[in-house]
């Protein structure tokens, strides 16, 4: 009933930038929150950041604190990551996900809803 799906990664050099988007279609109403997770090879899932409906709480990892900014335009039901000062290390799958559950979680059971996952590269 709900459908995600990521757009905007590439091959960038260490220190650039890029900007993911995360469009959502069907049955959106309460998407309370929404989320970026990400995937390396030879890696679990991990969590990076999530932003609640409003935009007025959000979480981050540390990993990426200071680097990525998560925000979301609720008219167009997109979410979007700022990626900046990416390094080789962020390298991975990145994953859209989003709940209509009333929390904004770093654990990846409590998102019902996934994207296929847009791949960033970056390079030494």
């Amino acid at each position: 009933q709900v459908q995600l799906v990521e757009s905007g990664g590439g091959l960038v050099q260490a220190g650039g930038s890029l900007r993911l988007s995360c469009a959502a279609s069907g049955r959106t109403l309460r998407m309370y929150t929404m989320a970026w997770f990400r995937q390396a090879p030879g890696k679990e899932r991990e969590f990076v950041i999530a932003i609640t409906w409003s935009g007025g709480i959000t979480t981050y990892a540390d990993s990426v604190k200071g680097r990525f900014t998560i925000s979301r335009d609720n008219a167009k039901n997109t979410v979007y990551l700022q990626m900046n000062s990416l390094k080789p290390e962020d390298t991975a799958v990145y994953v859209c996900a989003a709940t209509n559950r009333y929390t904004l979680s770093t654990r990846s059971y409590q998102y019902d809803y996934w994207g296929q996952g847009t791949q960033v590269t970056v390079s030494s």
